[in-house]
């Protein structure tokens, strides 16, 4: 599967990142005018779908559960 990335700046210099699956719009619960365009079409890996560059772990899982997969701060 192919995703869209979007990041949003946080404090302490971090970002949040969101992976939306390629040329779909973030889903109404995600939206968020502070979304800006990371990447576009980036490929994950059906068998390793972890997004490491992206802090983003179990991407399809979380996009099959509720449209998107967003990073987990607590991990950076």
């Amino acid at each position: 599967m192919r995703v869209d990335i979007y990041y949003r700046d946080e404090v302490e210099g971090k970002h949040s990142y969101l992976a939306v699956p390629e040329g779909q719009p973030i889903p109404e619960e995600a939206i968020n005018t502070d979304w800006q365009v990371e990447a576009q079409r980036v490929e994950v890996d059906d068998d390793n779908d972890d997004l490491p560059d992206y802090h983003i772990a179990n991407a399809l899982a979380q996009i099959g559960d509720k449209g998107y997969a967003i990073t987990a701060l607590r991990d950076q």
